[in-house]
């Protein structure tokens, strides 16, 4: 059965950079198998490909696309607003029969629409508030921002007629919260792995004069959520020992908000001539970028959902050193070199150890990219959601099992997940994450 189907993307759309690029290219997969698929979306976003997707945006009297920052702000509420409006006139008009909503704005404009119009809604859920809304600083006091976040933790779940987590984390903390395994689909989020197959970089490479140095790399928003204070002081470190190495940060906004107070804590480190700031990277150029790197570098620890530039990073085959937290689907030393979230020390000596062993950085590249392809392909993972749809369109006829839809994902073994999360942290690491 093909379905006539409304994504809420509460975000600009397309875009290049996580929750967005995961939204264009399962939408344009979705829609490739036929389904017809409408993107409900803020008023703008870049000019991206989308393929059979079609757009449809609120009528706002700013339309030009401009970045908006990671996190809660005075006119995404509005935005958010606008949204409900326009998600229900696509329902009524292009004869909606399912709501697949993304992320927290997203969930919360599909509960009302559902509400209002009785269409079935699907959560596919990336993250959990209390993680993250008091971050952002947006709502202070800071517990208020926490009460606010457990609320919405504990109000939102009782909505959705079914759940689409990427996480085993996220599935286990719906269950939790009373959510029944049968309306639970484990779906972690995909890559299209083509995307990395013809890298060009000689062009950055003459850019930037990087000549032969060594290359430490994140790709990614500077949003204090990411932890790029502890990237900054796990390579103070990696400098005492390869002094030639260099870090590039590549964001994919043109005005990256929180980029300076990264930059300042660079100088303060003393290390700011090894630091290389990129903004405004584009999507064509994302396999680029990658190409020149040596190790990639994933500092956000307790990731509860599955980090999208993990997936770019294996999908370019390279060898990625990532938290314990953001080690989603991979095994410290196959497919990534897995440390204890939170200790930077750790994290910087891990850095050390892949510069330094050529075999090893051939080897985890290797294996991330087959990974990728094995276990993390949107062509795959659409037939799972496609599975969904259909349990949800017809619960009674379907018999919908749990570990049929949900992707055969492996969990860090060898070194696991969770003896990492156990290791003793050291002082120094102790200290930054008290300061945060």
């Amino acid at each position: 059965m093909k379905y006539c189907v409304a994504m809420v993307a509460a975000c600009p759309f397309p875009g290049n950079w996580g929750t967005p690029g995961a939204i264009r290219e399962m939408s344009q997969e979705l829609a490739a198998l036929g389904h017809s698929i409408n993107v409900v979306t803020y008023p703008f976003g870049e000019d991206l490909p989308v393929g059979a997707v079609k757009i449809r945006r609120p009528n706002y009297r700013r339309r030009k696309h401009r970045a908006l920052h990671s996190g809660p702000s005075l006119e995404k509420l509005l935005l958010d607003v606008l949204l409900v409006f326009e998600l229900c006139r696509v329902i009524r008009r292009e004869r909606i029969e399912i709501i697949h909503a993304h992320n927290y704005e997203g969930v919360l404009v599909g509960i009302i629409a559902k509400l209002l119009t009785g269409t079935r809604l699907i959560y596919n859920a990336s993250n959990l508030m209390a993680d993250e809304l008091p971050s952002y600083g947006f709502i202070r006091p800071a517990f208020a921002a926490r009460a606010l976040a457990r609320l919405l933790d504990w109000i939102v779940p009782k909505f959705p007629d079914h759940f689409i987590t990427v996480s085993k984390e996220l599935s286990d903390a719906l269950s939790a919260r009373g959510v029944p395994d049968s309306r639970i689909s484990l779906i972690p989020c995909g890559i299209s792995p083509e995307m990395f197959a013809n890298p060009k970089p000689e062009r950055l490479r003459e850019r930037f004069k990087l000549g032969d140095h060594p290359m430490v790399m994140y790709t990614g928003i500077n949003s204090p959520l990411q932890r790029i204070d502890y990237l900054l002081h796990a390579f103070a470190l990696v400098l005492q020992h390869e002094p030639a190495a260099l870090l590039m940060v590549v964001s994919p906004l043109e005005k990256d908000p929180d980029l300076e107070r990264n930059r300042s804590l660079s100088r303060t480190l003393g290390i700011s001539a090894s630091v290389i700031w990129v903004e405004g990277q584009t999507l064509a150029e994302l396999s680029d970028y990658l190409d020149l790197a040596t190790v990639t570098v994933i500092p956000r620890p307790d990731v509860p959902g599955h980090p999208i530039k993990l997936l770019n990073s294996m999908a370019a085959g390279k060898a990625t050193v990532c938290f314990a937290g953001a080690a989603k689907g991979v095994e410290h030393m196959r497919d990534a070199f897995v440390v204890a979230d939170h200790d930077w020390t750790q994290l910087g000596n891990a850095i050390v150890t892949v510069l330094r062993d050529p075999a090893l950085v051939e080897r985890l590249g290797s294996n991330a990219r087959k990974t990728v392809v094995e276990n993390f392909n949107w062509k795959q993972l659409c037939a799972k959601i496609e599975s969904t749809y259909e349990a949800v369109m017809y619960p009674s006829s379907v018999k919908h099992r749990q570990n049929e839809i949900s992707a055969a994902v492996p969990e860090p073994s060898s070194v696991t997940a969770q003896q990492l999360h156990n290791t003793p942290i050291t002082e120094e690491s102790r200290k930054i994450r008290a300061e945060a």
